[in-house]
């Protein structure tokens, strides 16, 4: 009995020892790792009781970041953070949560130009849907509307890029160019896709899995591309990032590097899932599923296809290699003006939380 009670205490006075490490995140794909995290590797955190809050959308957690005590680190896209930074630089980027990870899906109405192929592993980011918009545009005598998260998320930077890339122009919500950009959360996006297609217009949206495979798995659209394609780069492009604030990482270091150990642990849990398949990856599925319903199951199997690698949960440190990739983001970026002014990417970055667990190859036997 005594014994029992002993154990008890100490158990207790482990669990108070532990410093919070609270994350904020949005419902996509893209921080599947973080999820994967909590699920799995919670209970074995020495240093960190690690918790993750799942918000509708990146403007939340821009704001419950900014304004709540209890907001450590979040995980944000990476022209928001620009942003952020610009604006109020008090905390630093300590990791990626992901590589690549968005697409451009189309309904019907915009497939009849198109074509797609019923591979979606022979779907690339070729001219197909920029002549798409051209053929829309001449019969309709209307600018074509694609809706995306913000015009902070890096889904609307590679949009961009696509289009400039095959001579193209975009308005804001404006039928003056031959795309008009219209802001729609990402869980919206179905439903806006769908009263589109009903009304009859072409329409599309730029967003994160599996959002995307969402629409065709209910056989409500297409995929067209994947921004794997579209901003290309070696290991991925930088999409969404885990920023820390100043305060969390000077006197919660400790805990903060257990975190992103563990996440970047997860996150080959999955990589390693998707390539086995079987009971691994359903209990990775069902954990998904747990702070995500809505994301079917289909939809997260689509989503991690290893024979489409659209997302991708290797190479997460902070390094020259990530730098690169937010660099050429934030030209774009503010080349488009959806930002104002440009950040020292030095200055936000922090190395020291780096690990050398995201490097492993993924065991594929």
């Amino acid at each position: 009995m005594k014994l029992g009670l002993a154990l008890l205490i100490l158990v207790s006075t482990l669990i108070a020892q532990k410093v919070p490490i609270k994350a904020i995140a949005i419902p996509l794909a893209d921080h599947y790792a973080g999820i994967i995290a909590y699920e799995k590797y919670k209970d074995k955190m020495k240093y960190a009781d690690y918790k993750i809050l799942i918000l509708p959308g990146p403007k939340l957690v821009r704001r419950y970041f900014r304004s709540k005590k209890d907001a450590d680190i979040a995980f944000n896209v990476a022209p928001m953070v620009m942003d952020m930074y610009a604006k109020n630089p008090n905390f630093r980027w300590v990791s990626l949560i992901h590589r690549d990870g968005n697409a451009l899906a189309v309904n019907k109405s915009f497939n009849d130009y198109i074509h797609l192929n019923p591979d979606k592993t022979q779907r690339k980011a070729d001219n197909k849907v920029a002549n798409a918009i051209k053929a829309i545009k001449k019969n309709t005598h209307k600018t074509v509307e694609i809706a995306v998260p913000s015009l902070l998320a890096t889904h609307t930077t590679v949009l961009y890029k696509y289009l400039k890339d095959h001579n193209l122009t975009f308005s804001i919500e404006q039928n003056i160019a031959d795309v008009s950009l219209r802001i729609v959360k990402p869980p919206k996006s179905i439903a806006y896709l769908k009263t589109k297609t009903i009304q009859k217009k072409a329409a599309a949206f730029e967003q994160s899995l599996p959002w995307v495979d969402i629409i065709e798995t209910q056989d409500r659209g297409y995929i067209a591309w994947y921004s794997k394609d579209v901003m290309k780069h070696k290991n991925g492009h930088v999409e969404c990032i885990i920023i820390a604030k100043d305060e969390v990482i000077k006197k919660k270091t400790k805990a903060l590097k257990e975190v992103i150990y563990f996440i970047h642990k997860a996150g080959l849990d999955i990589e390693r899932a998707r390539i086995h398949g079987g009971k691994e990856f359903d209990e990775i599925i069902s954990m998904i599923r747990h702070h995500i319903p809505k994301h079917t199951v289909k939809a997260i199997k689509e989503s991690l296809r290893p024979d489409i690698m659209a997302i991708n949960y290797k190479n997460l440190n902070v390094d020259a290699n990530a730098k690169e990739s937010f660099r050429k983001i934030m030209d774009l970026a503010f080349e488009a003006k959806f930002i104002k002014t440009k950040i020292d990417i030095d200055a936000l970055a922090d190395e020291q939380f780096s690990t050398k667990i995201t490097l492993k190859a993924v065991e594929t036997k």
